[in-house]
Protein backbone atom coordinates (compact mmCIF):
# COMPACT_ATOMS: atom_id res chain seq x y z
CA UNK A 1 0.00 0.00 0.00
CA UNK A 2 1.17 3.50 -0.85
CA UNK A 3 0.75 6.72 1.11
CA UNK A 4 -1.35 9.54 -0.31
CA UNK A 5 -1.60 13.15 0.82
CA UNK A 6 -5.09 14.57 0.44
CA UNK A 7 -6.96 17.83 0.81
CA UNK A 8 -10.73 18.16 1.10
CA UNK A 9 -13.50 20.41 2.38
CA UNK A 10 -16.42 19.63 4.68
CA UNK A 11 -20.04 20.55 4.04
CA UNK A 12 -19.48 23.74 6.05
CA UNK A 13 -16.52 24.74 3.88
CA UNK A 14 -13.81 23.84 6.42
CA UNK A 15 -10.57 22.73 4.77
CA UNK A 16 -8.96 19.49 5.89
CA UNK A 17 -5.85 17.58 4.87
CA UNK A 18 -3.94 14.48 5.90
CA UNK A 19 -2.19 11.29 4.87
CA UNK A 20 -3.82 7.91 4.15
CA UNK A 21 -2.42 4.52 3.20
CA UNK A 22 -4.35 3.02 0.28
CA UNK A 23 -3.96 0.96 -2.89
CA UNK A 24 -4.72 3.86 -5.23
CA UNK A 25 -5.86 7.47 -5.39
CA UNK A 26 -9.36 6.28 -6.30
CA UNK A 27 -9.57 4.33 -3.03
CA UNK A 28 -8.60 7.49 -1.14
CA UNK A 29 -11.29 9.53 -2.91
CA UNK A 30 -13.96 6.89 -2.23
CA UNK A 31 -13.02 6.72 1.45
CA UNK A 32 -13.09 10.50 1.85
CA UNK A 33 -16.43 10.81 0.05
CA UNK A 34 -17.80 8.15 2.37
CA UNK A 35 -16.82 10.43 5.26
CA UNK A 36 -18.81 13.28 3.70
CA UNK A 37 -15.83 15.23 2.39
CA UNK A 38 -15.46 16.94 -0.99
CA UNK A 39 -12.05 15.92 -2.31
CA UNK A 40 -9.98 18.73 -3.84
CA UNK A 41 -6.57 17.06 -4.14
CA UNK A 42 -5.03 13.60 -3.84
CA UNK A 43 -1.32 13.13 -4.38
CA UNK A 44 0.88 10.09 -3.92
CA UNK A 45 3.53 10.75 -1.32
CA UNK A 46 7.01 10.64 -2.81
CA UNK A 47 9.53 8.36 -1.15
CA UNK A 48 12.21 10.44 0.51
CA UNK A 49 15.65 9.48 1.70
CA UNK A 50 15.89 10.99 5.15
CA UNK A 51 19.39 10.86 6.60
CA UNK A 52 19.05 11.84 10.24
CA UNK A 53 20.77 10.99 13.49
CA UNK A 54 18.36 9.11 15.73
CA UNK A 55 14.71 9.85 15.09
CA UNK A 56 15.10 13.52 14.13
CA UNK A 57 12.63 14.39 16.92
CA UNK A 58 13.93 16.03 20.09
CA UNK A 59 12.54 15.36 23.58
CA UNK A 60 11.38 18.98 23.62
CA UNK A 61 9.28 18.37 20.48
CA UNK A 62 7.72 15.33 22.13
CA UNK A 63 7.10 17.11 25.41
CA UNK A 64 5.36 20.09 23.78
CA UNK A 65 3.27 17.78 21.56
CA UNK A 66 2.19 15.67 24.55
CA UNK A 67 1.25 18.66 26.68
CA UNK A 68 -0.74 20.33 23.88
CA UNK A 69 -2.48 17.08 22.94
CA UNK A 70 -3.55 16.58 26.56
CA UNK A 71 -5.02 20.09 26.66
CA UNK A 72 -6.94 19.57 23.40
CA UNK A 73 -8.35 16.20 24.44
CA UNK A 74 -9.37 17.63 27.80
CA UNK A 75 -11.24 20.36 25.86
CA UNK A 76 -13.21 17.67 24.01
CA UNK A 77 -11.60 17.78 20.54
CA UNK A 78 -11.50 14.51 18.55
CA UNK A 79 -8.09 12.83 18.40
CA UNK A 80 -7.90 13.09 14.58
CA UNK A 81 -8.53 16.84 14.66
CA UNK A 82 -5.95 17.25 17.44
CA UNK A 83 -3.32 15.42 15.40
CA UNK A 84 -4.14 17.47 12.31
CA UNK A 85 -3.76 20.78 14.18
CA UNK A 86 -0.56 19.76 15.97
CA UNK A 87 1.02 18.38 12.81
CA UNK A 88 0.25 21.54 10.85
CA UNK A 89 1.86 23.80 13.48
CA UNK A 90 4.93 21.61 14.19
CA UNK A 91 8.16 23.41 13.16
CA UNK A 92 9.97 20.06 12.91
CA UNK A 93 9.26 18.66 9.43
CA UNK A 94 10.28 15.13 10.43
CA UNK A 95 7.90 15.16 13.39
CA UNK A 96 5.20 16.77 11.24
CA UNK A 97 5.41 13.90 8.74
CA UNK A 98 5.24 11.33 11.55
CA UNK A 99 2.15 12.99 13.05
CA UNK A 100 0.41 12.94 9.69
CA UNK A 101 1.21 9.24 9.42
CA UNK A 102 -0.20 8.64 12.90
CA UNK A 103 -3.32 10.58 11.94
CA UNK A 104 -3.70 8.48 8.79
CA UNK A 105 -3.41 5.25 10.78
CA UNK A 106 -6.08 6.42 13.23
CA UNK A 107 -8.36 7.36 10.35
CA UNK A 108 -7.81 3.88 8.92
CA UNK A 109 -9.23 2.29 12.08
CA UNK A 110 -6.17 1.82 14.32
CA UNK A 111 -6.22 2.92 17.93
CA UNK A 112 -4.01 5.84 18.91
CA UNK A 113 -1.56 3.59 20.75
CA UNK A 114 -1.37 1.20 17.78
CA UNK A 115 -0.62 4.13 15.48
CA UNK A 116 2.13 5.38 17.80
CA UNK A 117 3.66 1.90 17.99
CA UNK A 118 4.56 2.10 14.28
CA UNK A 119 7.17 4.77 15.14
CA UNK A 120 9.29 3.21 17.92
CA UNK A 121 12.19 5.66 17.45
CA UNK A 122 9.94 8.52 18.55
CA UNK A 123 7.33 6.84 20.77
CA UNK A 124 9.04 4.23 22.96
CA UNK A 125 7.45 1.33 24.85
CA UNK A 126 6.77 3.48 27.90
CA UNK A 127 4.94 6.10 25.85
CA UNK A 128 2.88 3.56 23.90
CA UNK A 129 1.94 1.52 26.98
CA UNK A 130 0.85 4.58 28.93
CA UNK A 131 -1.28 5.80 26.03
CA UNK A 132 -2.85 2.32 25.74
CA UNK A 133 -3.62 2.37 29.47
CA UNK A 134 -5.18 5.81 29.09
CA UNK A 135 -7.35 4.65 26.19
CA UNK A 136 -8.61 1.62 28.13
CA UNK A 137 -9.28 3.64 31.29
CA UNK A 138 -10.79 6.64 29.49
CA UNK A 139 -8.25 9.00 31.05
CA UNK A 140 -6.05 9.73 28.06
CA UNK A 141 -5.73 13.44 28.89
CA UNK A 142 -4.55 12.63 32.44
CA UNK A 143 -2.06 10.08 31.14
CA UNK A 144 -0.69 12.54 28.57
CA UNK A 145 -0.17 15.16 31.27
CA UNK A 146 1.77 12.61 33.30
CA UNK A 147 3.80 11.73 30.23
CA UNK A 148 4.63 15.37 29.58
CA UNK A 149 5.79 15.78 33.19
CA UNK A 150 7.83 12.58 32.93
CA UNK A 151 9.55 13.77 29.74
CA UNK A 152 10.41 17.10 31.39
CA UNK A 153 11.98 15.29 34.35
CA UNK A 154 13.82 12.85 32.05
CA UNK A 155 15.28 15.70 29.96
CA UNK A 156 16.47 17.46 33.12
CA UNK A 157 18.07 14.25 34.39
CA UNK A 158 19.84 13.68 31.07
CA UNK A 159 21.17 17.25 31.12
CA UNK A 160 22.54 16.66 34.63
CA UNK A 161 24.30 13.52 33.44
CA UNK A 162 25.89 15.41 30.56
CA UNK A 163 26.95 18.17 32.94
CA UNK A 164 28.55 15.61 35.25
CA UNK A 165 30.54 14.09 32.37
CA UNK A 166 31.37 17.21 30.37
CA UNK A 167 33.61 19.21 32.69
CA UNK A 168 36.26 16.58 33.51
CA UNK A 169 36.25 15.43 29.88
CA UNK A 170 36.79 18.98 28.61
CA UNK A 171 39.66 19.64 31.04
CA UNK A 172 41.32 16.33 30.11
CA UNK A 173 41.06 17.10 26.38
CA UNK A 174 42.58 20.57 26.91
CA UNK A 175 45.41 19.05 28.97
CA UNK A 176 46.19 16.47 26.28
CA UNK A 177 46.10 19.18 23.59
CA UNK A 178 48.48 21.46 25.51
CA UNK A 179 50.92 18.61 26.17
CA UNK A 180 50.89 17.57 22.50
CA UNK A 181 51.62 21.15 21.37
CA UNK A 182 54.50 21.42 23.83
CA UNK A 183 55.95 18.06 22.79
CA UNK A 184 55.77 18.83 19.05
CA UNK A 185 56.45 22.58 18.88
CA UNK A 186 57.87 24.04 22.09
CA UNK A 187 60.35 21.45 23.37
CA UNK A 188 62.05 20.89 19.96
CA UNK A 189 62.73 24.65 19.85
CA UNK A 190 64.52 24.48 23.21
CA UNK A 191 66.40 21.36 22.05
CA UNK A 192 67.74 23.18 18.97
CA UNK A 193 68.77 26.11 21.16
CA UNK A 194 70.67 23.87 23.59
CA UNK A 195 72.63 22.26 20.73
CA UNK A 196 74.55 25.52 20.36
CA UNK A 197 75.75 25.38 23.95
CA UNK A 198 78.49 22.97 22.87
CA UNK A 199 79.05 19.25 23.26
CA UNK A 200 80.57 19.62 26.73
CA UNK A 201 77.49 21.31 28.14
CA UNK A 202 75.79 18.88 30.47
CA UNK A 203 72.00 19.21 30.54
CA UNK A 204 70.11 18.52 33.76
CA UNK A 205 68.62 15.03 34.03
CA UNK A 206 65.04 16.37 34.00
CA UNK A 207 65.71 18.30 30.79
CA UNK A 208 67.20 15.26 29.07
CA UNK A 209 64.24 13.12 30.07
CA UNK A 210 61.76 15.64 28.67
CA UNK A 211 63.77 16.00 25.42
CA UNK A 212 63.93 12.22 24.99
CA UNK A 213 60.17 11.96 25.52
CA UNK A 214 59.64 14.73 22.97
CA UNK A 215 61.92 12.97 20.46
CA UNK A 216 60.01 9.74 20.91
CA UNK A 217 56.72 11.58 20.55
CA UNK A 218 57.78 13.37 17.32
CA UNK A 219 59.40 10.29 15.78
CA UNK A 220 56.56 7.92 16.63
CA UNK A 221 53.50 10.17 16.61
CA UNK A 222 51.74 7.96 14.07
CA UNK A 223 52.11 4.93 16.37
CA UNK A 224 50.80 6.93 19.32
CA UNK A 225 47.87 8.27 17.28
CA UNK A 226 47.15 4.81 15.91
CA UNK A 227 47.26 3.33 19.40
CA UNK A 228 44.88 6.01 20.71
CA UNK A 229 42.43 5.45 17.84
CA UNK A 230 42.75 1.69 18.34
CA UNK A 231 41.96 2.08 22.05
CA UNK A 232 38.86 4.16 21.30
CA UNK A 233 37.76 1.61 18.68
CA UNK A 234 38.33 -1.22 21.16
CA UNK A 235 36.22 0.50 23.83
CA UNK A 236 33.40 1.23 21.36
CA UNK A 237 33.48 -2.35 20.04
CA UNK A 238 33.58 -3.77 23.56
CA UNK A 239 30.51 -1.76 24.57
CA UNK A 240 28.57 -3.28 21.68
CA UNK A 241 28.96 -6.76 23.15
CA UNK A 242 26.83 -7.97 26.05
CA UNK A 243 29.81 -8.85 28.23
CA UNK A 244 31.69 -5.66 27.36
CA UNK A 245 28.70 -3.46 28.13
CA UNK A 246 28.27 -5.22 31.47
CA UNK A 247 31.93 -4.66 32.42
CA UNK A 248 31.77 -1.00 31.33
CA UNK A 249 28.55 -0.23 33.21
CA UNK A 250 29.82 -1.93 36.38
CA UNK A 251 33.07 0.06 36.16
CA UNK A 252 31.16 3.34 35.73
CA UNK A 253 29.09 2.67 38.85
CA UNK A 254 32.26 1.96 40.86
CA UNK A 255 34.20 5.09 39.89
CA UNK A 256 35.26 7.00 43.03
CA UNK A 257 33.64 10.38 42.32
CA UNK A 258 31.42 9.90 39.28
CA UNK A 259 30.05 6.48 40.30
CA UNK A 260 27.81 7.61 43.21
CA UNK A 261 26.34 10.39 41.06
CA UNK A 262 25.57 7.95 38.23
CA UNK A 263 23.93 5.59 40.73
CA UNK A 264 21.67 8.40 41.97
CA UNK A 265 20.71 9.23 38.38
CA UNK A 266 19.85 5.58 37.72
CA UNK A 267 17.71 5.38 40.88
CA UNK A 268 15.88 8.60 40.01
CA UNK A 269 15.17 7.36 36.48
CA UNK A 270 13.93 3.95 37.66
CA UNK A 271 11.64 5.27 40.38
CA UNK A 272 10.23 8.03 38.17
CA UNK A 273 9.50 5.61 35.33
CA UNK A 274 8.01 2.90 37.53
CA UNK A 275 5.92 5.40 39.50
CA UNK A 276 4.52 6.93 36.31
CA UNK A 277 3.64 3.51 34.89
CA UNK A 278 1.99 2.20 38.06
CA UNK A 279 -0.02 5.38 38.62
CA UNK A 280 -1.32 5.04 35.06
CA UNK A 281 -2.61 1.51 35.58
CA UNK A 282 0.12 -0.50 33.85
CA UNK A 283 0.53 -3.98 35.48
CA UNK A 284 3.60 -4.34 37.71
CA UNK A 285 5.32 -7.02 35.59
CA UNK A 286 4.88 -5.01 32.37
CA UNK A 287 6.02 -1.86 34.18
CA UNK A 288 9.21 -3.54 35.44
CA UNK A 289 9.91 -4.91 31.96
CA UNK A 290 9.71 -1.38 30.51
CA UNK A 291 11.84 0.03 33.36
CA UNK A 292 14.52 -2.56 32.67
CA UNK A 293 14.69 -1.67 28.97
CA UNK A 294 14.93 2.05 29.74
CA UNK A 295 17.35 1.77 32.69
CA UNK A 296 20.37 2.90 30.68
CA UNK A 297 22.69 0.56 32.61
CA UNK A 298 23.06 -3.21 32.10
CA UNK A 299 23.78 -3.88 35.80
CA UNK A 300 20.61 -2.06 36.84
CA UNK A 301 18.66 -3.78 34.06
CA UNK A 302 19.76 -7.20 35.32
CA UNK A 303 18.78 -6.29 38.88
CA UNK A 304 15.31 -5.15 37.78
CA UNK A 305 14.74 -8.28 35.69
CA UNK A 306 15.75 -10.54 38.59
CA UNK A 307 13.29 -8.66 40.80
CA UNK A 308 10.63 -9.08 38.11
CA UNK A 309 11.21 -12.84 37.98
CA UNK A 310 10.89 -13.09 41.76
CA UNK A 311 7.69 -11.03 41.79
CA UNK A 312 6.20 -13.30 39.10
CA UNK A 313 6.84 -16.20 41.50
CA UNK A 314 4.86 -14.46 44.25
CA UNK A 315 7.56 -12.56 46.16
CA UNK A 316 7.33 -8.89 47.12
CA UNK A 317 9.39 -6.21 45.34
CA UNK A 318 11.58 -4.92 48.17
CA UNK A 319 13.37 -8.22 48.86
CA UNK A 320 14.58 -8.91 45.30
CA UNK A 321 15.62 -5.28 44.84
CA UNK A 322 17.69 -5.48 48.02
CA UNK A 323 19.33 -8.71 46.79
CA UNK A 324 20.37 -7.01 43.56
CA UNK A 325 22.81 -4.75 45.51
CA UNK A 326 22.05 -1.98 43.01
CA UNK A 327 19.58 0.16 44.93
CA UNK A 328 20.44 1.93 48.22
CA UNK A 329 18.87 0.48 51.41
CA UNK A 330 16.75 3.62 51.92
CA UNK A 331 15.14 3.18 48.49
CA UNK A 332 14.39 -0.49 49.16
CA UNK A 333 12.87 0.29 52.56
CA UNK A 334 10.66 3.04 51.15
CA UNK A 335 9.47 0.73 48.37
CA UNK A 336 8.68 -1.89 51.04
CA UNK A 337 6.62 0.68 52.96
CA UNK A 338 4.82 1.60 49.73
CA UNK A 339 3.92 -2.04 49.15
CA UNK A 340 2.55 -2.44 52.67
CA UNK A 341 0.48 0.74 52.57
CA UNK A 342 -0.78 0.26 49.00
CA UNK A 343 0.69 3.61 47.91
CA UNK A 344 3.57 2.32 45.81
CA UNK A 345 3.20 4.86 42.98
CA UNK A 346 3.16 7.83 45.38
CA UNK A 347 6.17 6.50 47.29
CA UNK A 348 8.11 6.01 44.04
CA UNK A 349 7.39 9.59 42.95
CA UNK A 350 8.64 10.87 46.33
CA UNK A 351 11.83 8.82 45.97
CA UNK A 352 12.33 10.21 42.45
CA UNK A 353 11.86 13.80 43.67
CA UNK A 354 14.35 13.23 46.50
CA UNK A 355 17.01 11.66 44.27
CA UNK A 356 16.64 14.30 41.56
CA UNK A 357 17.45 16.92 44.21
CA UNK A 358 20.35 14.71 45.34
CA UNK A 359 21.63 14.60 41.76
CA UNK A 360 21.53 18.42 41.60
CA UNK A 361 23.61 18.65 44.76
CA UNK A 362 25.97 15.85 43.68
CA UNK A 363 26.69 17.39 40.28
CA UNK A 364 27.42 20.77 41.89
CA UNK A 365 29.69 19.19 44.51
CA UNK A 366 31.46 17.02 41.96
CA UNK A 367 32.12 19.98 39.67
CA UNK A 368 33.50 21.96 42.63
CA UNK A 369 35.76 19.05 43.57
CA UNK A 370 36.96 18.12 40.09
CA UNK A 371 37.72 21.71 39.01
CA UNK A 372 40.67 22.31 41.39
CA UNK A 373 41.94 18.73 40.93
CA UNK A 374 42.02 18.97 37.13
CA UNK A 375 43.50 22.48 37.20
CA UNK A 376 46.22 21.30 39.61
CA UNK A 377 46.90 18.31 37.35
CA UNK A 378 47.19 20.54 34.29
CA UNK A 379 49.39 23.04 36.16
CA UNK A 380 51.75 20.36 37.48
CA UNK A 381 52.21 18.71 34.06
CA UNK A 382 52.60 21.90 32.04
CA UNK A 383 54.57 23.69 34.75
CA UNK A 384 56.86 20.69 35.17
CA UNK A 385 57.63 20.62 31.45
CA UNK A 386 58.39 24.35 31.37
CA UNK A 387 60.63 24.22 34.45
CA UNK A 388 62.52 21.21 33.03
CA UNK A 389 63.24 23.09 29.80
CA UNK A 390 64.37 26.27 31.59
CA UNK A 391 66.71 24.47 34.03
CA UNK A 392 69.77 24.77 31.70
CA UNK A 393 69.16 28.53 31.42
CA UNK A 394 68.93 28.83 35.20
CA UNK A 395 72.14 26.77 35.52
CA UNK A 396 73.92 28.94 32.95
CA UNK A 397 72.83 32.12 34.72
CA UNK A 398 74.13 30.72 38.02
CA UNK A 399 77.55 29.92 36.49
CA UNK A 400 77.81 33.43 35.06
CA UNK A 401 77.17 34.87 38.51
CA UNK A 402 80.14 32.86 39.85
Amino acid sequence: MAKFQWEATTRTGEKKRGTIEAESAADVENRLRGDGLAVTKVKKEAKQLNITFGSGVTPKDLQVFTRQLATMIDAGLPIVQCLDILAAQSPNKVFQNILYQVKGSVESGATFSEALKKHPKVFDDLYVNLVAAGEVGGILDTILNRLALYIEKAVKLKAQLKSAMFYPTAILVVAIGVICVMMIKVIPTFKDMYKHMGPKAKLPAATEVVINISNGFVDNWYFILGGFIGFIFLVVTMRKTARGREVWDRMMLRLPVLGPTLRKIVVARFTRTLGTLLSSGVPILDALDICARTAGNVIVQQGIMRARDKISEGHDMAGPLADSKVFPPMVVQMIGVGEQTGAMDQMLQKIADFYEEEVDAAVTAMTSLIEPIMMAFLGIIVGGLIVAMYLPIFKLAGNIGK
